[in-house]
């Protein structure tokens, strides 16, 4: 009998974006796992534009046979804050010139790709969102037995223990549709939540970013490209010289789980209109339980992080 695993199926649900061209690039060099699709989500830029970037990410690795569905362009109850152009770029990919288009997107919206994926092969499908959860939630509510046929979801978004980025209570991801977010952290599958607890303290220094340069496969060219416009950002707001990790954290988790320490909660998101909208609340206290988060089942909250090692992984499947 052989010993070999079969690589992990999984989905990655996307606004790239800069970090996510990271953590796509990543997730295709890493054997332990197989991309079977791409769907686009509103976020670091509007829906078209990163449909248009997922679709040029995959032509730039040479997988232009991984299918991308467009999905959604705003929230489920609210209207889109709008792109994160100072973050990311116009088109959010640091405003590198990109080639035209050799295909389109696949008829399917994302949230009945997802649907069509999952149900065709059972037990088998991982979900990583790295952008808002809109998408995911809108696939839920189509078939609420989706959650029983999925592997589980890995999600980037959140912050139990610590601050926000998008306000002092809430990570972007989730501001940018807490609605969305409150529901899909309420499926009934396994679910971790890689957020700012882990990724801000995961830091690819300006040093390694400029190696890049010097690793002469297409990936890593075109992130040696967009990643300084990302560290700029970095600096101007922080001092960082360098960048957090963010969506990679996603990838790295998927493939080096030992790297991580994990608490395990379960999670209701803040739906409203207050300053409070957006925070990702764990509810470590068991009598809280019988109230907002009853039937709640917990999720896998990651809380410490090998940063060097996490780093380190990255850089050498990006050099592949």
């Amino acid at each position: 009998m052989s010993d070999t695993v079969a690589p992990r199926k999984i989905i990655i649900d996307t606004d790239p974006g800069i970090d996510d061209a990271m953590a796509i690039f990543y997730a295709l060099e890493s054997p332990e796992l197989e991309v079977i699709g791409l769907t686009t989500v509103f976020g670091n830029a509007h829906v078209g534009t990163c449909t248009d970037n997922a679709l040029h990410l995959l032509d730039i690795a040479g997988r232009s046979d991984i299918p991308v569905a467009r999905g959604a362009g705003r929230p489920m109850a609210s209207l889109y804050r709008g792109p994160a152009a100072h973050v990311h770029g116009t088109n959010g990919l640091g405003d590198v010139p990109l080639p035209e288009l050799t295909r389109d997107p696949v008829a399917l919206d994302a949230a009945h790709f997802i649907i069509e994926q999952v149900l065709a092969a059972p037990g088998e499908i991982t979900l990583v969102p790295v952008g808002p959860l809109t998408n995911i939630a809108l696939a839920l509510l189509l078939c609420p037995e989706l959650p029983q046929h999925l592997a589980g979801m890995v999600i980037m978004g959140g912050a139990a223990f610590v601050p926000g980025n998008s306000s002092p209570a809430a990570e972007a991801n989730i501001m940018n549709d807490p609605e969305a977010a409150d529901l899909v952290f309420g499926a009934e599958c396994p679910i971790v939540m890689a957020g700012l607890d882990v990724t801000e303290r995961t830091i690819m220094t300006g040093e390694q970013i400029a190696s890049l340069a010097d690793i002469p496969n297409p990936r890593a060219q075109l992130a040696a490209c967009i990643l300084p416009f990302y560290r700029d950002f970095h600096m101007t707001v922080g001092g960082l010289d360098g960048i957090h990790v963010h969506d990679s954290t996603c990838i790295s988790y998927l493939i080096a789980p030992h790297l991580y320490g994990t608490q395990r909660h379960p999670i209701r998101v803040d739906t409203g209109d207050g300053v409070g909208r957006g925070k990702t609340w764990p509810s470590v206290r068991h009598h809280f339980r019988p109230g907002p988060w009853a039937d709640r089942h917990p999720v896998t909250i990651l809380t410490e992080v090998d940063a060097v090692a996490v780093v380190e992984l990255e850089l050498e499947r990006l050099a592949r």
